[in-house]
């Protein structure tokens, strides 16, 4: 097991690594200035090459990612260029705003996806598996932003149940009550596809378990099929079970950007909209480093725990 962990640790940070310099070297090739998206069009060329200069921006790329690794060791972003502000004092509490709507709706997603391709699983070709598996496909097929426009009109404006849009009421903010008021419509339309993928797998994985040689077994001695599905069945799909959820809250914490745009989440994806639509290259590659950061941790723990569940894994990885 240690071996594994030492693998697995050298090759996440091998991996922050590669990313740090991909998306560094993807933002210098992005088209603009941003230097002059800072001071505006009116800038002259000389406060131009002069700000250029303070920022490091005229120096050798390498240097240039020498210096910004530096800065990320020492919890240094850089300066948002829209803002005037530290990367780091603006991110990280849109950070913490997206974690809380990733956190919402993994619950929605295990709360429906695992007994709803439980029950397919369990019936397979029945009504109810056919059933729900349609409405697991349907749900893996919706564009995200669709089914937030979509979610938003039916309960927000047709029938007034939650709000449409941000994180708290601004008139009269109410604390965790208002917080998880505003949170269930962006968590649910974020859920929709995590969902549907957790549904398809635990109901593939189910099928497996229950035709398995020692499945059979089993109920040929005549051990009662609830035990079969709950006992046995169930612990077999653990390690396929857990590697998909880490997969999906890697994508929530991706995808949730298209759902903190339409419902204003005050979150990292609104935060990175509004970047790349003013040129912000620190935001912009701070945000992405953030994004990539968390889904290789969330992979490296999801490793880790299918380690836990089937020491198999551990020699092949």
């Amino acid at each position: 097991m240690i071996g594994f962990l030492l693998r697995r640790l050298v090759t996440t940070v091998l991996v922050l690594v590669g990313v740090s310099v991909l998306v560094f070297l993807i933002m210098q090739l992005v088209p603009g200035d941003p230097v002059r998206t800072m001071l505006g069009t009116s800038a002259t060329g000389e406060r131009v090459a002069e700000v250029r200069h303070q920022l490091g921006l005229d120096r050798p790329l390498v240097m240039q990612y020498s210096d910004y690794m530096a800065g990320m060791l020492h919890g240094d972003l850089g300066r948002s260029l829209t803002l005037s502000q530290p990367v780091s004092a603006v991110l990280f509490p849109k950070l913490a705003n997206t974690m809380i709507l990733a956190a919402g709706s993994l619950l929605i997603c295990l709360a429906i996806g695992i007994p709803l391709g439980t029950l397919a699983g369990t019936r397979q070709y029945s009504v109810a598996d056919r059933g729900s598996m349609f409405v697991a496909l349907a749900g893996a097929s919706i564009p995200v932003y669709w089914a937030a426009l979509v979610i938003i009109d039916v309960f927000a404006l047709q029938l007034g149940w939650l709000p449409t849009s941000g994180m708290h009421d601004t008139r009269d903010p109410g604390g965790l009550v208002d917080v998880l008021h505003h949170l269930v419509l962006p968590a649910v339309a974020a859920a929709v596809v995590p969902t549907a993928v957790v549904a398809r797998m635990v109901r593939g994985s189910m099928v497996e378990a229950l035709h398995a040689d020692h499945v059979r077994m089993l109920r040929a001695s005549g051990v009662p099929e609830r035990l079969v599905i709950w006992r046995h069945a169930l612990r077999n799909i653990l390690p396929p079970v857990v590697n998909i959820v880490g997969l999906q809250i890697g994508y929530l914490l991706g995808g949730v950007i298209f759902v903190e745009v339409v419902f204003n989440w005050p979150g990292l994806g609104g935060q990175l909209h509004t970047s790349i639509t003013a040129g912000d290259m620190p935001m912009i590659q701070a945000g992405v480093l953030f994004i990539a950061f968390v889904f290789v941790i969330v992979n490296l723990i999801t490793d880790i725990a299918v380690a836990l569940l089937d020491p198999r894994t551990r020699k092949a990885a």
